[in-house]
């Protein structure tokens, strides 16, 4: 009789140990699956440029399996995922383009947009291939440019997305720093390499302003990529890469599954 007491003791502690791990395991479960749609918005640091395994359905927009919006949606399940960033967008791109998935189920939407509007392209080329004084001036017209007519495009994004989306979680990303400073690189100068931090801080800092006024949150990646930088020992950005230029100074998938990835998905 003390023997199967003692048995019907164990079996009840194994079936509440058992319903206990089960019912932890279904709320991890949970966790993992977000409810509601996603919708990927953007540029090339959204669709993954630099990161490589394009999806070939997504063409010139190159967008990535390798990219963040892609992981966070094969690790979460959302209901649904719409991946509509683009390589070269700029403001009016998202807005001619890429908003159509957005909806009232939406319930989450990431984007980076900005850096090309403010001449991101044409910044890089011109510190390349000219001297500092040129550097700086072609970077000062694009902090002017910052200053002057970004926040309006910005709004016009932001306020498209709010109309369409009314319930959805927005998180607008920034770009990270490219240089890491004070050490021996081969290349651009340190002039030229501290104009170009500065203006990624001078962008990201306009951006995270807008983002807030709209009520959205901001997601920071230049914590992530410190020491990661380029001229650091393990970089996640490509360099200058004349086989392929259109990668130059995008995010390798280092960078979007160590970078970009744990700062969305903290925000989201």
């Amino acid at each position: 009789m003390r023997r199967s007491r003692l048995a019907a003791y164990v079996s009840s502690l194994l079936l509440a140990a058992g319903t206990a791990l089960t019912g932890a395991a279904t709320a991890q479960a949970s966790q993992l699956a977000a409810p509601g749609g996603y919708v990927a918005l953007g540029d090339s640091y959204s669709s993954g440029v630099g990161a490589g395994g394009y999806l070939s359905a997504s063409g010139d927009c190159k967008r990535s399996t390798k990219a963040y919006p892609y992981l966070w949606a094969a690790s979460h399940s959302p209901s649904s995922f719409d991946f509509t960033a683009c390589s070269g967008a700029r403001t009016g791109d998202v807005l001619a383009g890429q908003l159509a998935p957005l909806s009232a189920s939406t319930a989450l939407v990431s984007i980076t947009v900005g850096g090309n509007d403010a001449g991101f392209a044409d910044v890089m080329t011109t510190c390349v291939l000219q001297s500092d004084s040129s550097c700086l001036s072609r970077i000062n017209t694009a902090k002017a440019y910052v200053d002057s007519t970004l926040p309006g495009k910005l709004d016009s994004v932001y306020s498209a997305i709010r109309a369409k989306a009314p319930s959805a979680r927005v998180v607008v990303l920034g770009y990270p720093r490219f240089y890491k400073l004070g050490v021996t690189c081969v290349g651009l100068s340190e002039t030229k390499r501290k104009a170009i931090n500065d203006a990624a801080d001078y962008l990201d800092t306009a951006i995270a302003k807008r983002a807030a006024n709209h009520g959205f949150a901001f997601g920071d990646v230049r914590p992530p990529f410190t020491g990661h930088e380029l001229c650091s020992g393990s970089p996640w950005l490509h360099s200058l890469n004349l086989l392929n230029v259109g990668e130059s100074y995008h995010p390798r998938a280092a960078g979007q599954s160590g970078g970009y990835l744990p700062v969305f998905d903290s925000a989201a």
